[in-house]
C-alpha cells in the first residue's frame, strides 16, 4: 500500500477513534475541513507541519499516521 493511502487510512481511524468530525478536527488543527477530507481520501500528501498539527489535535504520536497495517516495528538498515 502506498504511503499516502496508509496516512489517509490512519488519519481517518485516529479521527473516528477520537470521536471527532472532520470539521471539529480541522478546527482543532487550524486547517480547512476540505483539506482534512482530501487527506483522508488520499488526494493530497500532508506536510510535516500538517502532520504535527493533526497529531496535536488528536493527541496522537505523529508516527501513528505512517504505521503500515501489520507492521509493529520499523526496519533499519
Amino acid at each position: 500500500m502506498e504511503l499516502r493511502k496508509v496516512f489517509a487510512k490512519n488519519l481517518r481511524a485516529l479521527r473516528v477513534g477520537a470521536g471527532l468530525s472532520q470539521e471539529e478536527l480541522a478546527f482543532r488543527a487550524d486547517i480547512d475541513r476540505t483539506y482534512v477530507s482530501a487527506l483522508e481520501r488520499g488526494i493530497y500528501s500532508a506536510s510535516i507541519a500538517t502532520i504535527e498539527k493533526l497529531a496535536k489535535a488528536l493527541e496522537a504520536d505523529p508516527a501513528a499516521f505512517l504505521k503500515r497495517p501489520g507492521k509493529s516495528s520499523v526496519r533499519r538498515s
